[in-house]
Parts: C-alpha cells; sequence; structure tokens
C-alpha cells in the first residue's frame, strides 16, 4: 500500500505545461492556416471546415484511450509517446500539403496531439493534493496558449517560407519537447489500476456513477467552445470584415489568449468559492454574449468585445470543469478526464461545420452564434439539476446519520 503524500511538484507541472502547450500548437495550426490552405487548393466553405474539424474530431476520440493508458502505465510513456508520434503527420504535411485528400488525411493522424490533456491532466494531478488540484490544472491548462502561438506564428511563417514551413517548425519543436519529456519528467509514486477486466473497464466508472456525465456536457460546451471560435474566428473575420490573414490570425490567437488566461483563475476561483459557482457564472455569461454576437457579429467593436469577454466565461468555465473531475473521481481521474476531454474535443468539432452550413444556407452566422447560446441554457439547467440531487443526497445522509 503507498504511503505518498501529494505535496505538489513544480518540475512535473512545468514539463506537462510545456508539453501541453507544444501539442497544442501543433494540433491547432490548422485553423490559423486554414485561408492560406483554402487559397492553395481553392476549398469550398464545407470543405475548409471539414479540414479544420477532422484534427479536433481525432483529438477528442483519442483522449479517451490515452487517459485509460496514462491511468495504467503513466504520463512519462504515454506524453512522450504521444509528441514522438505527432512528428510524424507534422513531416508529412511539410511535404504533402497539395491535395485535400493528403491533407485531411494527415490532419487525421495529427489530431492525436488534442488528446494530449488528457494525458497531462492525471500526471499532474496525482502530484497536487485536493485542495490545490484547482489551481495546479488551471496552470496547467495554459498550455491551451499553444493555439495563440500558432494563431501568431503560423500564417507568418507560412508568408514568408512557404506553406511548408510551419509544419517543420512544428516538427522539431515537438521532437524536442519529446526528448526533454522522458529525460526529465517523473510519474507520482502511486499505486496505477490493474489490469483485471481489460483497459476499458474503468469505464464503467460512467455506468455506476452517472453524475459522471454532467462534466462532459459542461466541457462539451466550456472547452469546445473555446475550439471551435479559435478555429472559425480567422474565417469569420476574413469573409466578413475582409481582414488580411495574418490580422485575423492575430486577433484569433488575442482571443485564445484571453481564454488561456482566465483558466487558472477559474481553477483558483473554484479551489475557493466552488466549481459550481464558477460554472454559473461562465455558463450565463457565455449564454447572454452568444445571443449578442448572433446580430451584432457582422459590427468589428461590438464582435472584438463580445468574443473576448465569451473567451473569458469559456476560460473559467474550462478551469471550474477539472477541479471537479480530480475532486470527485480520484481514482478514476485518466478515465473520466479522457470522456470529458473527448466531449469538449467534439463541442469543437461540430460548430465549425454548423458554421459553415449555415453560412452556406443563410448568407450569415446568426442561427450559428443563436444555437451557442441555446446549448448554455442547457447547461445551466443540467447544472442547476445536479445541485439539486447533489442537495438531496446530502440531506439524506444528514437525516440517515442521525437516525
Amino acid at each position: 500500500m503507498s504511503t505518498f503524500e501529494p505535496r505538489g511538484n513544480t518540475r512535473a507541472l512545468v514539463l506537462a505545461t510545456l508539453a501541453f502547450t507544444v501539442s497544442f500548437y501543433a494540433w491547432s495550426m490548422m485553423g490559423p492556416l486554414g485561408p492560406d490552405l483554402q487559397d492553395l487548393l481553392g476549398l469550398s466553405e464545407v470543405q475548409l471546415a471539414v479540414l479544420i474539424s477532422v484534427p479536433v474530431l481525432m483529438g477528442s476520440l483519442m483522449r479517451i484511450p490515452l487517459g485509460l493508458l496514462t491511468d495504467r502505465y503513466g504520463g512519462r510513456r504515454v506524453f512522450t509517446a504521444l509528441l514522438a508520434f505527432t512528428s510524424l503527420p507534422l513531416a508529412a504535411l511539410a511535404v504533402w500539403h497539395d491535395s485535400f485528400s493528403a491533407v485531411v488525411l494527415f490532419g487525421f493522424f495529427l489530431g492525436f496531439a488534442g488528446a494530449s490533456f488528457a494525458v497531462g491532466v492525471p500526471f499532474v494531478s496525482r502530484w497536487y493534493p485536493r485542495e490545490r488540484q484547482g489551481m495546479a490544472l488551471g496552470l496547467y491548462g495554459i498550455g491551451m496558449g499553444g493555439t495563440v502561438l500558432g494563431g501568431l506564428t503560423a500564417p507568418r511563417i507560412a508568408d514568408r517560407w512557404g506553406v511548408s514551413a510551419p509544419f517543420v517548425f512544428a516538427m522539431v519543436l515537438v521532437g524536442a519537447m519529446a526528448v526533454v519529456f522522458w529525460l526529465l519528467a517523473r510519474d507520482a509514486p502511486v499505486a496505477r489500476p490493474t489490469s483485471t477486466g481489460g483497459m476499458f473497464s474503468s469505464l464503467r466508472i460512467f455506468r455506476e456513477q452517472p453524475a459522471a456525465w454532467a462534466p462532459t456536457f459542461y466541457y462539451f460546451l466550456a472547452f469546445g467552445g473555446f475550439v471551435a471560435m479559435f478555429a472559425y474566428l480567422p474565417k469569420l473575420l476574413t469573409g466578413v470584415h475582409e481582414l488580411d490573414k495574418p490580422d485575423a490570425a492575430a486577433r484569433a490567437a488575442g482571443f485564445a489568449l484571453v481564454a488561456v488566461i482566465a483558466r487558472p483563475i477559474g481553477g483558483w476561483l473554484a479551489d475557493r468559492v466552488g466549481a459550481d459557482t464558477i460554472l454559473r457564472v461562465s455558463f450565463a455569461a457565455t449564454g447572454v454574449l452568444a445571443a449578442l454576437l448572433a446580430p451584432l457579429h457582422d459590427q468589428m467593436v461590438p464582435l472584438t468585445f463580445l468574443a473576448l469577454s465569451m473567451a473569458a466565461a469559456f476560460g473559467l468555465g474550462t478551469g471550474a470543469v477539472f477541479k471537479l473531475v480530480a475532486h470527485d473521481f480520484p481514482d478514476s481521474v485518466g478515465a473520466v478526464t479522457g470522456v470529458v476531454g473527448a466531449a469538449g474535443g467534439l463541442g469543437g468539432f461540430f460548430p465549425p461545420l454548423l458554421m459553415a452550413f449555415v453560412k452556406s444556407a443563410t448568407g450569415g452566422y446568426a442561427l450559428g452564434f443563436a444555437a451557442l447560446a441555446l446549448t448554455a441554457v442547457v447547461a445551466l439547467v443540467v447544472l442547476y439539476l445536479m445541485g439539486r440531487r447533489g442537495a438531496g443526497a446530502a440531506t439524506h445522509a444528514s437525516v440517515v446519520a442521525s437516525r
């Protein structure tokens, strides 16, 4: 029986955050490079949406097995292997990006990098006590800043040295990080799940504890909304507001930066006032802001203010969700994180496609933002019902104990 008492590990947190940042840099490149690839390949709106969404979808689905593998084999092995694998599709994209089918195929494998989040959460959380996990995981979530770096650098690198150059740069970065992580990272000395019943047997928690499904919907909205907005903002800004591609990508990076800054704040506040409170604020703000964006997204000043405010709401929400996961399911962090992270990634997969179809059918994006507002209202309802259920369970327990 392990006597290890987690007190925190700054080196593990820093290494995981850097690995997450590098992974997200690679994973998010299709959004900022989307306008360049659209011009190069002559893509339609729907084809561009598919190209952007495929890595998001794969990154979502792979979070489930990678979260389970991290529970079983530890973050050091899994993160190193993931980083090493990610360099392969980057190398392929650097050479073969002259056809839609090739970019989609290699983008599919590049999507594995998006599963990195499900590896880092259990790796980090096991080094920290419960009362500090919200802040630690919020700081780890700063790795979302890889999307900021991608938005700021990838289009400019492509403009100067060609479309191959951003993929080559990312490949070198990812390969170097794989070596560093393997040499310096260490797993927390805690017991890991046994192999009884197979790797996927740990997913039974979703059958035995239905409450585990609630964070999946919360993250579907908070992180999925962030990914979708970041991925599609460059297209909206170039298509509706006629900005040039580097300017549009830089503004999208600003959106991501606000969300990145807000994420550790959300985790820190969740440690102090409760994750439920932060999620209520996040979802209510998202609903109001999305409802306002529906009629106002074609005006630059309102779009800027509302989009940046929404980024803050998304960041607070993403920081709070995994406080719930690490606190409520400490023995299955990898399994629950994998499913919750997959839901968040799927939340980023569908909106760009929806936006493309809405734009093709109506000539605008208003209905897409209205759908986001409705989703936020549903999340508030789920959060309210889960709160009542938790309060009811606590009351019942106290009554039983008093007898």
